[in-house]
């Protein structure tokens, strides 16, 4: 992750104990000072470096043949790190088998790739929603990708212009960003849009659709499963639906016990697939994680009679108010419908007399003023959109919203007290 700092480079390469980084001489003070703090990694070695030891002269020096070294399906290929929504970053093991068995299920039965594809997106292969999409995927069936120094949404439509990309991979936030930009014809290449890393708004699937006539593909997966195990191919998409389970995989929503609930009931997501959680030198978060043989990522469900889930929010996001359980993303899916509302994130915060209260977090769009007349039209707005009792009774007006550098919102850092700046309050007691 080119924005991690020092200390995070050094925590990640102490945890997994990296003999050997490559890392980009333009960005390589971090991980020198990495060294010196936590006496890993043990080597660096530059690239995009003219210096006698840089990887480019070191390349220069080999000879053109080589023999592969002997691996085994069940040799761990990677060590990928969750990017931290819930704290701490953790190492997750995969295998050889693991990085084919992504591509021959979602790859190959949702997005469908073929050697006429180029890929493109914002998430860096660190990420494995990246490097599912922008590196295994096209490898897999010999298409092209777009690899951008930066993903920002103008520099990415740029790229998907220029280049005449046909499949993307992005978060939400980008693609509502990018449908807001759009001129004549930035998106004519494309023939699907994939989206992951956090929950797809209705609203913003309904405006990239008027946008560009495309449907976005949502899909749930988790760092610890590598990629996606639940979306829907083009013309089986749901507005608001994370989709149904990938062929490979199978995916239940359950109580607290692990017994399987009903149709349309709340529940934990639960799934057994090609891949699986082991986590590097975590025995307590495996045991946490991997129940009875199934691997639970830790959000909440319910699936319609279609098999179609819906996600209702992480297990530790669900806000309990008043007896009531209300999940933060649909709170946000009702704000974001208004149009004065660019971002927001909605949680729990403690409350004396309701144990907790449904707070939002919002970043206006240019020409919107913040004040107490806004706040109480955001109110009603979202009463009018969903069941009263779920409306935000505090409002906080802020510049931006605290994310992972995989544009995860950190919804656990909006609960921590000044982790965001230029709030402006407005509490509603009624």
């Amino acid at each position: 992750m080119p924005l991690l700092r020092s200390r995070e480079i050094g925590a990640i390469a102490e945890t997994a104990a990296v003999a050997l980084a490559l890392c980009d001489a333009r960005v390589a003070g971090d991980c020198e000072r990495a060294r010196e703090q936590f006496g890993w990694p043990e080597r660096i070695v530059h690239f995009q470096s003219e210096d006698a030891d840089g990887l480019e002269a070191m390349m220069s020096r080999q000879p053109v043949t080589f023999s592969s070294v002997p691996t085994a399906a069940d040799d761990v290929a990677l060590i990928a790190f969750t990017s931290g929504t819930t704290g701490k970053p953790k190492g997750t093991l995969h295998f050889h088998r693991d990085l084919l068995a992504i591509c021959d299920t979602y790859s190959r039965h949702v997005v469908r790739l073929t050697p006429n594809d180029m890929t493109c997106g914002s998430p860096p292969v660190a990420f494995t929603f990246g490097l599912g999409g922008l590196v295994l995927f096209p490898m897999r069936v010999g298409a092209s990708s777009l690899l951008l120094e930066q993903g920002a949404p103008a520099m990415l439509l740029q790229g998907i212009a220029e280049h005449r990309a046909t499949v993307s991979f992005t978060a939400p936030t980008a693609y509502r960003a990018m449908a807001g930009m759009l001129g004549n014809g930035e998106t004519s290449s494309l023939r699907a849009c994939v989206s992951a890393g956090e929950h797809l708004p209705a609203a913003t699937f309904d405006q990239w659709r008027a946008a560009t006539g495309i449907e976005i593909l949502d899909g749930i997966g988790s760092t610890e499963l590598l990629h996606i195990f639940i979306g829907s191919p083009p013309g089986e998409v749901r507005a608001g639906s994370t989709g149904r389970v990938v062929p490979g995989y199978v995916a239940r929503v359950v109580d607290a016990h692990g017994a399987e609930l009903p149709p349309e009931e709340l529940g934990h997501l639960a799934v057994q697939g090609p891949t699986g959680c082991r986590y590097l030198d975590n025995e307590p978060r495996q045991r946490e994680y991997v129940r009875d043989g199934w691997n639970y990522p830790g959000d909440s469900y319910r699936r319609d009679e279609d098999g179609y889930f819906w996600y209702q929010a992480r297990t530790d996001d669900l806000i309990v108010s008043s007896g009531y359980k209300i999940p933060g993303p649909e709170v946000e899916s009702a704000l974001l419908e208004h149009p004065a509302v660019a971002e927001c994130g909605v949680v729990g915060m403690p409350d004396d007399e309701r144990g907790q209260r449904v707070t939002a977090f919002v970043v206006l769009r240019a020409s919107h003023i913040a004040g107490e007349t806004l706040a109480r039209e955001l109110q009603e707005f979202v009463k009018a959109q969903i069941a009263p009792y779920k409306y935000p009774r505090g409002i906080e007006f802020v510049d931006s919203l605290p994310r992972t550098e995989t544009g995860k919102l950190q919804r656990f850092r909006l609960r921590e007290p000044g982790a965001v700046a230029d709030r402006r309050t407005s509490e509603d007691d009624t």
